[in-house]
């Protein structure tokens, strides 16, 4: 089965994490298929939160790829962001 999930990286006590598509047989921060964003959820100033490319994610959400919790929550921000920007 294969998931969109969160790969965690950056400094202790300074989270930055991958938006991955993975087996769910691999670790969370182990091998993956394919990198398709990123979330940094302590980004200030002019530092961007979340990228995502959308057309990616939507690919394997096509092909049977099931988001956790925490990314279907991102997906969907990543979407009113794409909105906001367009009007």
């Amino acid at each position: 089965m294969v998931k969109i999930r969160l790969a965690r990286g950056g400094a202790k006590k300074r989270p930055f994490y991958q938006i991955v598509v993975s087996d769910i047989r691999s670790g969370r921060d182990g091998r993956y298929i394919e990198r398709i964003g990123f979330f940094n959820p302590i980004a200030a100033g002019g530092e961007q939160r979340l990228r995502v490319d959308r057309a990616r994610a939507q690919h394997w959400l096509e092909r049977g790829a099931q988001p956790t919790e925490r990314v279907a929550n991102l997906l969907k921000e990543a979407g009113k962001q794409a909105e906001a920007s367009a009007a």
